[in-house]
């Protein structure tokens, strides 16, 4: 057994494979055509186990991608968003490698035990962070395939092993590109523990049951079910949900809450920032529905919250140790106090900080809230005695999709 922040995992006995199905709302399992679009996911949940579970707060990618792979939530490993601001420095910090990070995670400490391990990931942004303290297993982005070393990321060649070019970081083949290589990686035997991310950029853009949701998630299926029958145990999870977060006319929902406060309480009276903010900004805007709030010296923290509570679309507003506390965030990086949206509003810092030309005519569909924090959870597998029971009296995470595959699945 190997102990990883508090938990304890069995290693691997035959190969297992956990995909994180980024933005995948469980919607997208369950509207009318949905076995016809998962045929093989839909067989899994059937036959193996099936569940709903919380994602990590904020719902944004990196925290809990970073949940997943350490089996912890954001208080233990550090990271709480894509971005933040470091308050002893006043810079605002976009989260790009693993500097941030507090914890080891389950790859690199099974890698120092001995266990092949591969980390594939859409985004470069996350490849860092995936690859935290691994010891000699394969860590890349499909987003910079081309540029794989040997010495940077345990392997070379990707794009001969995949058999096709990089792709285009707005392309759904980014996410694709992401299996394949799971697949082939499965095939030559060079891995027997995976982590593969996608990306969410059709989820963005297309609801359930939408055409190009449905074409994509088709050609997800198929790669998935071929992983399956490759022998792996197969865990499905996602790192958050997705909901329209646009008017009945089709513009967004923004509140700009940076203008909102600084009108109310005079010029750079609050800084906002917005977690969701990373590379992939064109399908999204930098738009989410969770932020931080940072206060000008002298202004009074209850009045502020108040005021930010009674704007239309605002669903919560904690002070950041209540915040950090009930979401188990860290509360050093906590700003002073947290806003999160209702379901189908998200909230910017300034209008002037948020370029909405990239979503080119599709309404906004975006996450980072309470709304989006319900995600599917699924094995190939069915559940030992002692895991059935464990998913019967606990509250489901996220984060518990490497424990359940390595320790319960039969």
């Amino acid at each position: 057994m190997i102990e990883v922040n508090g938990r304890t995992y069995s290693k691997p006995t035959r190969p297992t494979v956990v995909i994180c199905l980024d933005g995948c709302d469980p919607r997208y399992l369950n509207f009318p055509n949905a076995r016809e679009v998962f045929p093989n996911i839909s067989r899994m949940m059937r036959s193996g186990f099936a569940a709903l579970a919380d994602a990590a707060m904020p719902t944004f990618t990196n925290p809990n991608n970073v949940s997943i792979v350490t089996g912890a939530p954001p208080a233990v490993h550090g990271i709480s968003g894509n971005y933040y601001l470091d308050r002893e420095t006043g810079k605002e910090i976009m989260i790009v490698d693993a500097t941030p990070m507090r914890a080891t995670t389950i790859l690199a400490e099974m890698s120092r035990a001995g266990v092949r391990v591969a980390a594939v990931t859409a985004k470069d942004k996350l490849r860092k962070m995936l690859g935290h303290r691994m010891e000699g297993g394969i860590c890349f982005s499909s987003e910079k395939a081309g540029s794989a070393t040997m010495a940077e990321n345990g392997i070379a060649d990707v794009e001969a092993l995949v058999g096709r070019p990089t792709p285009d970081m707005y392309s759904p083949d980014l996410s694709l590109f992401v299996l394949d290589a799971g697949i082939k990686l499965l095939e030559q035997d060079r891995a027997e523990l995976l982590y593969l991310s996608l990306s969410d950029l059709v989820q963005h853009a297309h609801g359930p049951g939408e055409a190009a949701a449905d074409f994509f998630h088709r050609a997800v299926d198929q790669k998935v079910g071929r992983i399956a029958e490759l022998g792996a145990v197969v865990g499905l999870i996602a790192d958050h949900g997705m909901n329209d977060k646009a008017n009945t006319d089709g513009t967004p929902r923004v509140i700009f809450l940076e203008d909102e406060l600084n009108r109310r309480f005079g010029p750079r009276a609050a800084r906002v920032i917005c977690p969701i903010t990373d590379p992939f900004v064109k399908h999204h805007g930098a738009l989410g529905s969770f932020v931080r709030v940072y206060l000008r010296k002298g202004l009074d923290l209850a009045e502020v919250m108040e005021a930010s509570a009674a704007i239309p679309g605002i669903a919560l507003v904690l002070d950041g140790p209540s915040a950090a506390s009930r979401y188990q965030m860290p509360l050093d990086r906590e700003g002073d106090f947290v806003t999160i949206g209702d379901t189908h509003t998200t909230i910017g810092s300034t209008r002037a900080e948020h370029d909405l030309s990239g979503l080119d005519g599709h309404r906004l569909r975006s996450h980072g809230g309470l709304s989006e924090q319900i995600v599917p959870f699924i094995l190939s597998h069915q559940l030992n005695d002692a895991y059935r029971k464990l998913a019967k009296t606990r509250r489901m995470r996220n984060f518990d999709i490497f424990e359940f595959a390595l320790n319960g699945a039969q």
